[in-house]
């Protein structure tokens, strides 16, 4: 009988592959914690106040807020009332980077936030519901002497969020607000060296634009990118696991195609978690340092949801062409039940990326979650695919038991046999259930993984080494993955062995007759493992 390279190869040399694996997941996680840096970097601008005295505020022009063509500047908006300059003729101006400093193509994106410092005053008190309404332009250029070029503009409203703490008297005045941080803008790339945001805050009392917002003392930006040379370290890992998974792809489906049977659905599903892999293993990213694709982060997204929403179906495929209790077998339309909340969470995903990050290709400054209708719904489509998550694992977890029992109970129903031919099937049983283990502490990795890229942004210190947690955590997590499937594809592969007439008998001490009996009720069962065969047969029964 000829099966799978997990079913027939010797236990030493598989001790050596996983090994051999376990070695590569550890060098993945090293890479992360001790090579690359921190994946982001946050850095804080505060705004300065430029006065715009032209009468004609349409017409183009840049504020800087240093360097030699640097803006007129106030201190405070105590001495724009004391030099009778409107509101309207304030501009914040930011300059992104910090001087003396330039953005890299390797940043890869710039993500900003809004903190806006507002004093409490008697008689001009937040209102219940208030929302400001910013009149914001981004320009660009690649040196500190060429005209600034415009690169998007916009008029946005954000909802104010604040609590104050002490009793609204007039002896508080001129405390601070607590305010919630606003989204503020997201570019899918840096492609150029300089950027330039010029803020203003119109004031028309009669439409009541920015009436009952406070007294606005400050705006302040916090800019937040990738670190280049974490970039730089992803890169390189993609780059090497890209020809690393195609081959070992090309090879699996070269020894599925060379056999005399047709495919059966589980490997056809291992094959197309390979390909899902290898897309998104495809370092299209270096493209991103000689191009201005700013659609590089919504591209990403898809080819992760992609991925995920695979690997997800394949773990119900994977336990239920292993349950005996299931009549139906080989066929992907038996599956529609537990396949579908998959795809209705994926296709709820990609809905808010598109609603989210597919309108900010156009205007960098749009937020989904700036307005209630708007925020009602990216929560609406989190919501349904979080249900949908939790339905799968409840799934899921059942489907693993119901195979750990079943093959447990198949496993004392064996036919009679010599003592090396049942231990022989009791090893192949221990094998296929160490790697549902294995795939579950997989899941569990990437549970953990999420969770800590949530709640902590520092690092370790272990004698004169800082490890990176979450460097380590992405490198880890995504190096797994890949040797996840590697293993798949490698260990699913059908064997050049066969433990047939002589090999199988002579090694195994088996007679003729039980040879005769067990083939009649295992053999003759197509499937890429003898542990796949026995379920199969049993749910035929």
């Amino acid at each position: 009988m000829a099966g799978a390279i997990i079913e027939n190869m010797s236990t030493k040399k598989l001790c050596i592959v996983g090994g051999i694996l376990l070695i590569f997941q550890v060098i993945a996680f090293l890479v992360g914690g001790l090579i690359a840096p921190s994946p982001t970097t946050a850095v804080p601008y505060v705004s300065i106040k430029c006065v715009d005295v032209r009468k004609n505020h349409h017409k183009t022009k840049w504020l800087m807020p240093w360097g030699p063509n640097q803006c007129e500047r106030i201190r405070d908006l105590d001495e724009a009332m004391s030099r009778q300059i409107e509101a309207n003729d304030i501009v914040f101006a930011v300059h992104i980077p910090l001087p003396t400093k330039e953005m890299s193509p390797w940043f890869q994106f710039i993500l900003v936030i809004l903190q806006l410092d507002i004093a409490f005053k008697k008689n001009n008190e937040i209102k219940d519901n208030a929302e400001v309404t910013l009149d914001v332009s981004l320009a660009y250029r690649d040196d500190m002497f060429s005209e600034w070029k415009e690169m998007a503009h916009a008029i946005e409203t954000r909802k104010l969020k604040c609590s104050f703490a002490s009793p609204k008297t007039i002896e508080h005045e001129g405390r601070y607000y607590d305010c919630d941080v606003l989204p503020f803008m997201e570019i899918g790339t840096v492609a150029h060296k300089f950027y330039l945001l010029n803020i203003r805050l119109p004031v028309n009392e009669r439409k009541l634009i920015n009436v009952g917002i406070g007294e606005i003392k400050d705006v302040r930006l916090v800019g937040i990118h990738q670190n280049g040379g974490f970039t730089k370290v992803w890169f390189a890992m993609k780059t090497f696991l890209t020809p690393s998974i195609f081959i070992i792809m090309v090879w699996y489906w070269r020894r599925i195609t060379m056999m005399t049977r047709a495919p059966v659905l589980l490997e056809k599903v291992i094959f197309a978690l390979g390909i899902s892999m290898t897309f998104i293993n495809i370092p299209v990213e270096w493209f991103s340092i000689g191009f201005d694709w700013t659609w590089m982060l919504l591209f990403g997204d898809i080819r992760q949801g992609i991925f995920y929403a695979m690997l997800l179906s394949f773990w119900i495929i994977f336990c239920g062409e292993h349950m005996m209790d299931q009549n139906e077998r080989n066929r992907l339309s038996g599956y529609w039940k537990q396949v579908g909340p998959i795809a209705v969470g994926a296709f709820c995903l990609f809905i808010f990326d598109m609603c989210e990050r597919g309108v900010q290709l156009k205007n960098p400054f749009y937020s989904i979650w700036t307005t209630d209708v708007g925020t009602e719904l990216a929560m609406a489509f989190i919501i349904v695919a979080g249900i949908c998550l939790c339905l799968y694992f409840l799934f899921l977890c059942f489907m693993v038991f119901q195979v750990f029992r079943n093959i447990s109970g198949k496993q004392s129903s064996l036919p009679a046999m010599s003592k090396a031919r049942r231990l022989h099937y009791e090893g192949l049983i221990f094998r296929f259930k160490f790697l549902m283990l294995i795939t579950l502490a997989c899941a569990a990795m990437t549970i953990i993984f999420f969770i800590v890229s949530q709640v902590t942004e520092g690092h370790w210190k272990w004698g004169d080494f800082t490890i990176q947690v979450n460097s380590a955590f992405f490198t880890g997590i995504y190096g797994m993955w890949n040797l996840y499937v590697f293993a798949l594809m490698f260990l699913y592969a059908p064997s050049h062995k066969n433990y047939g007439e002589d090999q199988s008998n002579g090694d195994l001490g088996v007679s003729s007759g039980e040879e005769l009996q067990l083939t009649t009720t295992i053999t003759h069962v197509d499937g890429p493992t003898e542990v796949y065969k026995l379920a199969r047969k049993e749910a035929q029964e």
